[in-house]
């Protein structure tokens, strides 16, 4: 402990949440509901950062339906998606059917992850024994005896201390948490990475989905009056994009989505352009005595399939589930800690293991292709057995091992 502890105000809780994204405000929630008191520290000022993860999938419709928070959920901004479709060259092909799942979420919703911060954000305030700092920027943790005993954070006021049975680490691929932790990390590489950009859209543009033409993979993505594009790139080649020049790169898009041609110079500099530097890697122990990590701080998920924030908001609830009453009777052990690392990596080895299956198989190999690209002939099937399309579905859609609400609810006040 440093110097500064001395001029550092304090509080304590029994839960220190470092992070306040789908996995941090979800667990926040969920063990607030359960009668544990929760500090969950967001290091920025608000939720309104473009360019995130905004898809909903079933099973994390399904918990909100759990949580009764369901049509408040519905009640904002959204789209639905209720089948993936992907351009490959000239044909379109339907790669996953969601219809056969419950009508109440037989789809994923579309939604800005903003909105659905926000509600679980506003849905967590019910409960007295939750809080949410803003601008609380963790820096380092506590550590006493040999265990974690809380956090320490940067505010607008100054350092603040908070100290907790249990430190959860939410905090994205950049963890602060398991690096100061000292957890070591497998990293399985990426061959890619990726450029967000958007561009507006205009009715009878064509909606959601993949275009995959030699050389270029793009995922369209359909916001309403925008479209949110994701531009994938062979790792290590944006400096080498960027030195092409802007003008360049305006063609590019033009020619892989010809519908946006007259579009393009929305695109007026590089600031409209955000690369994305993929990680795919994973903990080796995701826990220290007193200490947890969990979501992409825990494992660093590849955007192929969207499925990085379902994944998360999965460890969120089976995490809840299985430490809300020891944690609520002051009888937590590293045991505990280690059921929530045994219970979600099946989920994530498996998932990991496909996404770079895909990228190595299915999106290096495309681009690095000159020649024209037609649908493989496996893909060709699942347009003609509609039924198939229910597995890559229920894969992206559901999840390897999906979770349900198993902590109690409290009275909100």
């Amino acid at each position: 402990m440093s110097a500064d502890a001395a001029v550092a105000r304090s509080l304590t809780t029994t839960c220190c949440i470092v992070g306040g994204g789908p996995a941090g405000m979800m667990l926040g929630l969920l063990l607030a509901r359960a009668g544990v008191d929760v500090v969950v520290l967001e290091k920025h000022r608000d939720f309104l950062r473009d360019f995130r993860g905004d898809t909903i999938h079933p099973s994390t419709l399904a918990v909100m339906q759990e949580l009764g928070l369901l049509d408040e959920l519905l009640q904002r901004p959204h789209s639905k998606v209720s089948k993936l479709q992907v351009q490959i060259g000239d044909q379109s092909v339907t790669i996953g059917d969601f219809t056969f799942l419950p009508p109440e979420r037989n789809f994923i919703a579309m939604m800005p992850q903003w909105d659905f911060l926000d509600l679980l954000a506003g849905a967590a305030r019910r409960y007295p024994n939750f809080k949410l700092i803003m601008q609380a920027d963790a820096v380092d943790l506590i550590e006493e005896r040999g265990r974690i005993a809380g956090v320490r954070a940067t505010t607008p006021d100054g350092l603040l201390d908070v100290r907790a049975t249990l430190t959860v680490g939410c905090d994205g691929r950049t963890s602060t948490v398991r690096e100061k932790a000292g957890l070591q990390v497998e990293d399985f590489g990426s061959p890619i990475d990726v450029f967000w950009m958007r561009i507006s859209r205009r009715p009878g543009d064509p909606s959601f989905g993949g275009r995959i033409s030699a050389g270029s993979f793009f995922a369209v993505l359909d916001r309403g009056d925008y479209f949110q594009l994701a531009y994938v790139i062979r790792k290590g080649d944006a400096e080498r994009i960027k030195q092409a020049g802007l003008p360049a790169f305006r063609q590019m898009v033009a020619k892989a989505l010809p519908f946006l041609a007259d579009r393009v110079d929305e695109l007026k500099s590089w600031d409209d352009i955000k690369l994305l530097t993929v990680r795919t890697d994973r903990l080796r122990t995701w826990y220290r005595p007193g200490l947890l990590c969990i979501g992409d701080a825990a494992h660093a998920m590849s955007p192929v399939g969207g499925v990085g924030i379902n994944l998360a908001i999965q460890d969120a609830v089976a995490t809840a589930n299985l430490l809300w009453k020891p944690l609520k009777d002051n009888t937590l052990t590293v045991y505990d800690l280690a059921r929530v690392q045994h219970r979600r990596t099946f989920p994530t080895r498996v998932t990991q293991r496909m996404q770079v299956l895909a990228q190595e198989r299915v999106v290096q190999p495309v681009l690095s292709s000159t020649q024209p690209l037609a649908p493989p002939w496996i893909l060709r099937l699942f347009n003609r057995v509609p039924l198939l399309q229910r597995i890559p579905a229920r894969i992206v859609g559901v999840g390897v091992r999906p979770e349900h609400v198993q902590s109690p609810a409290a009275p909100a006040a």
